[in-house]
């Protein structure tokens, strides 16, 4: 057995599917389905480049053992491969950290849906502040985010909103943060300014590669238009350009209303339920669907996955993970990668 750490990442099995791969690639009519190929390609690359940084990774250390054994007298080149070594051994923790990212959707755009929790304003105000959270953590990682669809809180907040993130790994990334996340605070609503507990409940969905997993027949949905009821201005409230859809076999109503354009509108929900559709599907393998992300729960007591703690003191803590941060401000400000790199890890150990 290999002592080097590349040993837990099995480079001969994925060198064997990147032939696999290109044999199909080079098969006649390969480009028949455009849509199914270029999924394939994506898939050959991203397999090319992990064997590449692995293989690279491990003529770098072969090179610099080679230099070991003929440098014990030479001070100054002990110090310069000690530096060499430090950078290979945060390169290699980070290629390990990137096994994390090994699922079958984790390559992928994300859907995140926020659902205020019973409550009113006050899980309402909690959603918003989470939708901020998370607009500002995908501004700092260089993600793009267009919010598809809002229902507006009764007073304030927001009571659902959807997110589209676009950005390598986001669903990966993302997948931590499906689950409750409780708020404990002095309620801003409250004349009393009364401790209050606040619940709301973020889905994370992988985005669906268009009809190659989720073939929806047109007699299946029915499309409705209604009239926005979020910000966008008088053009929005003065037409019918938001779009429902219902699916029909499965009852999964989805709807969107950030575009101006009906018709985009429509390729926008269409997204959405095709991504809801194929996590019917998920769920319906146990395996797939517990690595995906966990067992479905309701926005309520004893189901959070992270508690944001403002008073009697300050404290984020990840209930799965133990971690745990006092900089409360810092986190809902979107500084979330402590948390989602300590989960990602967690559930590296995890597997088989």
């Amino acid at each position: 057995m290999s002592p080097w750490p590349w040993s837990i990442f099995d480079v001969p099995n994925l060198e064997k599917e990147i032939v696999k791969l290109e044999t199909q690639s080079s098969q006649p009519g390969f480009w028949e389905d455009q849509n199914k190929a270029q999924g394939l390609m994506r898939q050959l690359a991203d397999k090319k480049k992990t064997v590449e940084q692995w293989r690279g990774l491990e003529k770098k250390l072969a090179d610099a053992a080679e230099l070991i054994s003929v440098s014990e007298e030479d001070a100054a080149m002990q110090q310069e491969l000690t530096k060499e070594l430090d950078t290979l051994s945060t390169q290699i923790d980070e290629l390990e950290f990137r096994l994390a990212f090994s699922g079958e959707y984790d390559a992928r755009d994300a859907i995140i849906t926020i659902h205020a929790g019973a409550g009113g304003t006050e899980s309402q105000d909690w959603a918003e502040m989470l939708l901020r959270m998370y607009l500002r953590w995908a501004e700092r990682r260089g993600f793009k985010t267009e919010i598809l669809d809002t229902s507006p809180g009764d007073e304030a907040g927001i009571k659902k909103v959807v997110i589209y993130v676009k950005g390598e790994y986001a669903a990966g990334y993302l997948k931590s943060e499906h689950g409750v996340h409780r708020l404990v605070r002095l309620s801003p609503f409250d004349s009393d300014h009364a401790r209050h507990t606040s619940f709301a409940l973020v889905e994370v969905l992988p985005e669906a590669e268009s009809d190659i997993e989720v073939n929806i027949k047109p007699e299946d949905i029915k499309i409705e238009t209604f009239r926005s009821s979020g910000p966008g201005g008088q053009h929005m409230q003065k037409t019918s350009s938001a779009v429902r859809i219902t699916h029909l076999p499965s009852g999964t109503i989805v709807s969107c209303q950030s575009e101006r354009s009906q018709h985009m509108n429509k390729d926008y929900a269409l997204k959405i339920l095709r991504a809801r559709l194929l996590d019917l599907e998920i769920e319906k393998q146990e395996a797939a669907k517990a690595r995906l992300k966990g067992k479905r729960i309701d926005a309520g007591w004893g189901s959070q996955i992270r508690s944001y703690v403002l008073h009697p003191y300050r404290m984020v803590k990840d209930h799965r993970t133990d971690f745990e941060t006092s900089n409360t401000e810092a986190v809902l400000d979107g500084e979330l990668d402590s948390f989602i790199n300590a989960y990602l890890r967690s559930i590296m150990g995890k597997r088989e």
